[in-house]
């Protein structure tokens, strides 16, 4: 016999109730019978309610001790979870859990520990930074990604989209939340350009994504040197050169910043 959950109070843990979700495809009973040497014969299915007027309207104790022994997995598994079950049994819309498109569920209620704070704030190193043509320091994505994994661990964060995408002609938008174990740390909208058609709307949304999660690590500290003007001057003076250069198409000139390690710039453009 299939263990049913029936209906019950609820079991408290901490402030949050939580009840059992009992799907309608279990709605009924089926006991089978081995009696039979020619096989198992399967009796019609029986409605609980029916089952338990035919027991004199008392829970089996196979059934009782089911539902009793789901409630205690829950609570286990809730005690050894890094994210306690209440941070995802928040009410919503749709049932249960956090609905990350609009709640700002842990923003500010505590700092990470010590370890995570260091690796987060730790001084970003000089040749791991690239600068754009116009002279805009930045660090490659991958490096915030790799980041967060040694805070965090890999699966302790991730991004979610808290908007639909805005798309016009040769730009894409949309806005991400940061969370990080099992709490939201930033927001940002993260925008990427592109040009050849809504066959490169794609690779596009990769972009906005990236953008995005450097502009929500900003409030995580990391590599937060890219954003003072000492730190960006004395960068450039150091690593960085500012060459002419001519585009390939249009033939126009103007001054573009590179690495002085790198002998080339960046296409569509060719030194002067």
């Amino acid at each position: 016999m299939f263990r049913i959950p029936l209906r019950r109070t609820g079991v408290k843990t901490g402030t949050l109730c939580i009840r059992p979700i009992r799907s309608y495809a279990i709605k009924y009973t089926r006991t089978t019978s081995t009696a039979s040497t020619a096989g198992k014969v399967s009796k019609k299915a029986v409605p609980i309610e029916v089952a338990k007027e035919e027991v004199g309207g008392k829970e089996s104790n196979s059934v009782s001790n089911g539902a009793k022994d789901t409630f205690e997995d829950i609570k286990e598994m809730s005690q050894d979870s890094p994210n306690p079950l209440e941070d995802f049994l928040q009410p919503r819309k749709n049932g249960v859990g956090i609905d990350w498109a609009d709640s700002f569920h842990g923003i500010g209620s505590k700092p990470f520990s010590k370890e995570a704070a260091d690796i987060l704030m730790a001084p970003v190193s000089k040749e791991d930074i690239e600068i754009k043509p116009d002279g805009i320091l930045y660090l490659p994505e991958i490096k915030y990604r790799r980041i967060l994994n040694r805070a965090f661990g890999p699966g302790g964060w991730g991004l979610v989209p808290r908007s639909e995408s805005l798309v016009t002609n040769q730009q894409i938008s949309r806005e991400y939340g940061l969370i990080c174990h099992g709490r939201l740390v930033s927001i940002a909208r993260g925008e990427q350009d592109y040009f050849g058609g809504a066959e490169k709307i794609t690779t596009a949304l990769e972009g906005c994504k990236s953008n995005a999660l450097m502009r929500c690590c900003k409030d995580l500290g990391i590599a937060s040197e890219l954003w003072d003007p000492d730190f960006v001057r004395d960068w450039k003076q150091e690593y960085c050169e500012e060459v002419w250069g001519e585009h390939s198409v249009t033939k126009k000139k103007r001054k573009l910043w590179k690495l002085k390690r790198v002998k080339s710039l960046a296409p569509p453009y060719q030194r002067a």
